[in-house]
C-alpha cells in the first residue's frame, strides 16, 4: 500500500487541519503549499488512483489464473468420467477453480470500493469549500462528519494512559471488554509509516450500536477520535474507531 496515501490522511486530519481557536495566528508565507487541503486531497486521489491501477494489474493476473484453472478442470472432467483419475483429483481442481474465481470477484469489489472512495473524496472537497464560505464557530470545527469518516478534535488533553476510562465505560455499558485491534504502535502502522504510539484502535463500525455509544462517550468526555466507515488504503484496514489524535507520519 502507498505510504503517500497514509501520509496524506495523516496530514488531512491532523490537529492543524481545523482551527482550534478563533484567535489562531494566520498562515504565514513560510507554510508549505503542499500542506494545503487541496494539495493533500489531490495527493490522496493520486495515491488512490495508483492503488486502483495496481489492483487492475492484479485482477488481470487473477483472471488469467482462473481461466487456466477452469481449462484444467475441463480437461479432468472427461478423464474422471472414464475412470482414469480419482474423484479427489477432480474435487481438488474444482476447489482451485472456485478459489481463483473468488479472488477475481474480491479484487473487483476492491476496485469498486476504491472508485467509491475517490468519488466520496471529491464530493467532500466540494462540501469543504461550501463550509469554508460560511463562518463556523471553533467548537463546531472540532467535529467533522463526511461520507467515509467522522473526526472529533477533542476538548481536553489525551494520553493513551487514559484508555482505562474508555475500557471501563465499554465494560459497564455492554458487559464485555472493549475490543482493541491496536494498542499503541503496531506492525501495520510501522509498515504505513504512521506514529500510533499514543492511540488505540477499536474494531467496531461507527454506525453500529457500540460505535454510536462509544463516539457519544468520547465526545462527552472531550476525547479525540477518528472513525472510519470503510477501509482506506494506507490509512485504515477496515471500519473502526481510532481513539486519540490522528497518527502523523514517522520521520526516518
Amino acid at each position: 500500500m502507498s505510504w503517500g496515501l497514509g501520509a496524506a490522511f495523516a496530514l488531512l486530519f491532523s490537529p492543524h487541519a481545523f482551527p482550534q481557536s478563533a484567535k489562531q495566528a494566520p498562515i504565514t508565507q513560510t507554510s508549505r503549499s503542499s500542506d494545503s487541503p487541496d494539495a493533500i486531497r489531490n495527493e490522496y486521489v493520486r495515491a488512490t488512483e495508483e492503488y486502483k491501477a495496481s489492483l487492475r494489474t492484479l485482477l488481470t493476473l487473477y483472471e488469467a489464473e482462473a481461466e487456466r484453472a477452469a481449462k484444467r478442470l475441463a480437461e479432468l472432467e472427461p478423464l474422471y468420467e472414464q475412470g482414469l483419475i480419482a474423484r479427489r483429483a477432480l474435487e481438488e481442481q474444482q476447489k482451485a477453480v472456485a478459489a481463483a474465481r473468488a479472488r477475481v470477484e474480491a479484487t473487483k469489489r476492491q476496485i469498486s470500493d476504491v472508485e467509491a472512495q475517490i468519488a466520496a473524496a471529491l464530493l467532500e472537497a466540494e462540501e469543504a469549500k461550501r463550509r469554508a464560505e460560511r463562518p463556523v464557530s471553533p467548537s463546531v470545527r472540532l467535529f467533522v462528519k463526511t461520507a467515509s469518516l467522522i473526526r472529533y478534535g477533542g476538548a481536553s488533553s489525551w494520553s493513551i494512559s487514559d484508555a482505562w476510562k474508555v475500557q471501563r465505560f465499554f465494560q459497564e455499558r455492554f458487559g464485555r471488554p472493549l475490543p482493541i485491534s491496536a494498542y499503541g504502535q503496531s506492525p501495520v502502522h510501522d509498515q504505513w509509516g504512521l506514529d500510533h504510539r499514543n492511540s488505540l484502535d477499536v474494531p467496531v463500525h461507527p454506525d453500529s450500536v457500540e460505535g454510536q455509544a462509544l463516539m457519544s462517550f468520547l465526545r462527552a468526555n472531550g476525547i479525540p477520535f477518528l472513525a472510519f466507515r470503510t477501509a482506506i488504503p494506507g490509512a485504515a484496514t477496515g471500519p473502526h474507531i481510532h481513539i486519540g489524535y490522528p497518527s502523523h507520519s514517522l520521520r526516518r
